[in-house]
């Protein structure tokens, strides 16, 4: 009886430490908090990049991730959360995930943006269950942030934004990245 009783003390514990490793976020302040760092995120990328402001402002959305870890030792992946404003309201959160392979070494984090400048661009993302970033994805670099102009914006349905980079892997970009909603 006594190997019993240990033995449900034991699965109780286990069971209580997975389910509150989960972190699904329901009742627990998650859509907050993300909330709350996408403001961050947006505030800073207009105040660094002024032209972004009216980028956003012509865009059907944006897709703001505050915060990209990234690292690799050969094989790497690269892993944050955000949320989709239409309007510069929310309507839902995304995670990404990315996963390479090759000759890299090192640890980066970093902030994106994605700009959606068509009802198709932003239709397909909403409906897709796994959006992938790929050739209609326009990269602009931290220094067209500041001027942005038509000619950025008429070249692709999306438009993307890698910011804020610090750590020891160059090069942030987000080919091969997926697009998964969330709840946070």
């Amino acid at each position: 009886m006594k190997f019993l009783n240990r033995r449900v003390f034991l699965g109780t514990v286990a069971a209580s430490l997975a389910l509150g490793g989960c972190a699904n976020g329901i009742g627990g302040g998650g859509s907050q908090r993300l909330d709350a760092r996408v403001d961050a995120t947006r505030d800073f990328l207009f105040g660094r990049y002024p032209g972004t402001r009216d980028l956003a402002q012509k865009s059907f959305g944006v897709l703001y991730m505050p915060l990209i870890t990234e690292a690799g030792f050969g094989i790497g992946g690269a892993y944050g959360q955000g949320a989709l404003r239409i309007n510069d309201v929310t309507v839902d959160y995304y995670s990404t995930t990315r996963a390479t392979i090759g000759f890299q070494i090192g640890a980066q984090q970093y902030a994106h943006a994605l700009f959606f400048m068509t009802e198709a661009a932003m239709g397909d993302f909403r409906r897709s269950h796994g959006w992938a970033a790929g050739a209609d994805v326009r990269y602009a670099t931290p220094d067209q942030g500041a001027s942005l102009g038509k000619e950025t914006t008429e070249l692709a349905p999306v438009v993307a934004l890698v910011f804020g980079q610090s750590g020891l892997i160059a090069g942030a970009t987000l080919a091969g990245a997926k697009y998964t909603r969330i709840i946070p």
